[in-house]
């Protein structure tokens, strides 16, 4: 899990947008395999309106490095093997020399075509499938949604989810698949108010679930818990500017959250999950 963890701080870190903390080493911690994920000594506070605004510029910011690293390599054909980490060295910045060197050796000037990431990531204590996709209906249904909703009728017996979901994973897919230009971008993938905070004045952002997908899916969780500010909204879409059709797959951005949460802490989100697929299920399909 903390190695998932580890490479997401690392590929965030390298795009120079949104501070993270400096991952050190993973080291063990008993005989049983357990684990802790060593980071820098930082005391964060809590993130200001002012501070928000920066934030949803520098998100705006890591959504587009991959696309403008992408851009760069048709401008600069000169470059093609040039190679080029997406992560800190090891060396850099006092970065212990133990971190793993798991990064991807494929990534080059020539930015991520795929959606997904060089290694699992997980979110909550599920470990997420990042193998690499051409069409990002696809990863989503199948790589996101699809284990939540196995895992829930395997040990929920829940009539009205296994109900529900066929007609809503083909109605995801249809919706999905029609967005224009949908180019991997590099997420957080867990940024609710509690994975966000402040240090000297600059925002902080920490507990990734970094993978490459859809710019939208990281306010996903954003929506289900709020703490977020009109100013950091603003900011983000004045770099980035709000696409038609968003507030409807922001609902299916949700939906894996709540999924994700039904299976961490129970049946509490099984009311919201439902809500939810119905409420996507009654989009109409032009």
């Amino acid at each position: 899990m903390f190695e998932g963890e580890l490479e997401g701080l690392l590929a965030i870190a390298g795009t120079k947008t949104v501070r993270v903390p400096r991952p050190i080493c993973i080291v063990p911690l008993n005989e049983y395999g357990s684990t802790a994920l060593v980071m820098e000594n930082i005391h964060m506070k809590s993130i200001t309106s002012h501070q928000q605004s920066i934030l949803g510029e520098q998100l705006a910011r890591l959504h587009l490095y991959n696309s403008n690293e992408i851009e760069r390599h048709r401008n600069y054909q000169s470059r093609i093997n040039t190679p080029r980490r997406e992560c800190l060295d090891s060396t850099e910045d006092g970065i212990d020399s133990n971190v793993p060197d798991k990064c991807d050796k494929t990534t080059t000037m020539m930015g991520v075509t795929k959606f997904g990431f060089h290694t699992p990531t997980s979110c909550g204590y599920h470990s997420l499938n990042n193998d690499w996709n051409n069409d990002w209906d696809v990863f989503y249904i199948r790589q996101r949604l699809q284990p939540l909703v196995d895992s829930l009728t395997a040990s929920d017996s829940s009539r009205e989810l296994i109900n529900t979901w066929p007609a809503c994973s083909l109605k995801i897919s249809t919706i999905l698949s029609k967005i224009k230009e949908c180019k991997p971008a590099l997420l957080h993938g867990d940024l609710w108010n509690g994975n966000v905070g402040s240090v000297n004045g600059e925002p902080i952002i920490f507990d990734p679930g970094a993978f490459y997908g859809h710019s939208e899916f990281d306010f996903g969780i954003a929506k289900m818990f709020g703490g977020f500010s009109s100013n950091f909204y603003d900011s983000y879409y004045s770099i980035i500017p709000k696409a038609p059709g968003s507030d409807i797959r922001l609902n299916i951005y949700e939906l894996f959250h709540h999924l994700n949460h039904w299976n961490l802490f129970g049946s509490s989100y099984r009311s919201s999950s439902i809500k939810l697929m119905k409420k996507i299920l009654e989009v109409p399909t032009n």
